[in-house]
């Protein structure tokens, strides 16, 4: 009923910028939270950033806080992940994922639609 794809990786030298980009089709009013996942090789999956339509509100892993930014389109039914100051330790699978209502932003399990991921890989 929900479907999230996301786009935008690729690989980019340290320093430089990516922009990530998911875009919701389906029943995407059910969706109140919506967040960025991310999971490098051989380490366990760790919250990114997270946005909420309603009330909103904005939180970011202490590892991206300043260099990251979330961000959302509602008419063009996107969420968006500007990526600033790329470190080599952002290497990993990026993931958008979404919930009618996640108790705990930071926590995957509160998220039920997830997509199906994007590389993204920092080269120094």
């Amino acid at each position: 009923q929900v479907h999230l794809e996301e786009s935008g990786g690729g690989l980019v030298q340290a320093g430089g910028s990516l922009r990530l980009s998911c875009a919701a089709s389906g029943r995407i009013f059910r969706l109140n939270t919506m967040g960025w996942f991310r999971q490098a090789p051989g380490k366990e999956r760790e919250f990114v950033a997270a946005i909420r339509w309603s009330a909103p509100s904005i939180n970011y892993a202490e590892s991206v806080k300043g260099r990251f930014t979330i961000s959302r389109d509602n008419a063009k039914n996107q969420v968006y992940l500007q990526m600033n100051s790329l470190k080599p330790e952002d290497t990993a699978v990026y993931y958008c994922a979404g919930d009618r209502q996640a108790m705990g932003v930071m926590t995957s399990s509160e998220y039920d639609y997830w997509g199906q991921g994007t590389q993204v890989t920092v080269s120094s």
